[in-house]
């Protein structure tokens, strides 16, 4: 017999693990019995332990055919692109499927390219594009890596954002 979900006010008085331990079916449904099982709360304990394991990570996914447009994205430790975004961004990781693309601003410390970017993107660590990667605009970052067949078009600067401090640092001198 199918087990029933006690959310919607629907209990099978007939169902053991449905009624309050130590009853009948009979007490159970004279006494108006609303206990449920210690079985059916001890996923809900393990579930809590699991995620409180992933709790100091954060992971967006924006998945395929989906359209996420004009947000400020912030305090996400991965943004996963298979769909598309327009945004400014300042984490940690991004990464771009095949068929996604991120137009807008970004700040990252890795980027992981198979789709397309267009826009700011600054990477303070490592720049990957994939083979099937195009990126395009103002592009700064510290080290890069680009398949064959992957682009890499607009201003563009080595260094991350430390030679950029610099460059300002010594124009202002």
């Amino acid at each position: 017999m199918a087990l029933q979900s006690p959310f919607f006010n629907k209990r099978d008085e007939n169902n053991p693990n449905m009624r309050a331990p130590g009853t009948s079916p009979n007490q159970a449904a004279a006494s108006g019995a609303t206990n449920i099982v210690a079985a059916t709360a001890a996923p809900t304990a393990a579930a809590a332990n699991t995620t409180a394991g992933k709790e100091g990570e954060s992971k967006l996914t924006v998945g395929p055919n989906i359209k996420l447009k004009g947000v400020e994205i912030t305090d996400c430790d991965t943004l996963v692109v298979e769909g598309s975004v327009e945004a400014t961004m300042d984490s940690r990781v991004i990464q771009i499927s095949e068929r996604g693309s991120f137009k807008g601003s970004c700040e990252i410390d890795i980027a992981e390219i198979h789709g397309q970017f267009e826009g700011s993107l600054t990477v303070r660590q490592k720049l990957t594009i994939y083979s099937t990667g195009k990126v395009t605009g103002k592009i700064r970052y510290g080290k890069v890596v680009i398949e064959e067949g992957g682009q890499l078009s607009g201003e563009i600067d080595a260094g991350g954002t430390r030679a950029a401090d610099k460059s300002l640092r010594v124009a202002n001198a």
